[in-house]
């Protein structure tokens, strides 16, 4: 398969501007795709797009949205129709991470992590069905976390998230795949990133890269054949 068999295609993959998403937005671009990335800070944006097409033939834009903000979202989308034509990839990757115990939980604490790890996504993916139809299908994938299936102290918002992103996935996958939308979930173990504050990076963890290919390798399937959800975990954890 050429490496640019994405040539003619557009992405979206929001919480883009470092991280997953960040690796993810790098990958599609290398495959050809024209790429669209979104975070909350402009600065932050701009810097990412600056990073991803410096010395490259990558094309990217960028634009800030919130995108617990429902009004955010439709505006990032009404955007992207003004600056290239069609959709046909979204990738939701926007999330955070509160971690503490139920007691110790603020509502703040719990609405921020619902509104963007959930409600974000269902934003997204409200405004993109309607593109993708204009381009008579197309693919969503969603990137939650093992969190999703495996809760445990201290993850009380967290796993809640990512629990309702697991079925919500799933849910959306059976509303619209004979409207030709694939739609999967990758549920990632731990990732070397900087998502929470104060982990030391370790080799043993997975690469952001990794989840770049395995977005790749997604969306190379034949159109007849859906993975629906993919688990992954570090092939050698810390003992």
């Amino acid at each position: 398969m050429s490496e640019t068999f994405l040539t003619g295609r557009t992405a979206v993959v929001t919480g883009a501007t470092r991280g997953i998403g960040f690796a993810i937005a790098r990958a599609l671009a290398d495959a050809g795709a024209t790429v669209a990335i979104c975070g909350r800070s402009q600065g932050h944006v701009d810097d990412a797009v600056r990073r991803l097409t410096n010395g490259s033939k990558r094309k990217v834009v960028g634009k800030a949205a919130d995108v617990r903000v429902s009004t955010d979202v439709a505006a990032l989308f009404d955007w992207l129709d003004s600056e290239v034509i069609g959709l046909d990839i979204l990738v939701n990757n926007a999330g955070v991470g509160v971690m503490k115990s139920t007691a110790e939980l603020t509502v703040q604490d719990w609405q921020q992590t619902i509104e963007t790890n959930l409600s974000g996504a269902f934003y997204c993916s409200r405004e993109a069905l309607s593109r993708l139809k204009k381009r008579s299908g197309g693919y969503i994938i969603n990137v939650g976390s093992l969190a999703g299936k495996n809760a445990f102290a201290g993850g009380a918002a967290y796993n809640a998230s990512k629990f309702g992103l697991n079925g919500f996935t799933e849910a959306m996958m059976l509303d619209h795949r004979y409207d030709n939308v694939r739609v999967t979930h990758i549920m990632p173990g731990s990732v070397d990133t900087e998502f929470s504050s104060g982990s030391a990076k370790a080799d043993w963890k997975i690469a952001p890269e990794d989840i770049g290919e395995i977005v790749l390798m997604l969306l190379r399937m034949p159109e007849r054949t859906l993975v629906s959800q993919v688990e992954v975990r570090p092939a050698k954890p810390r003992k």
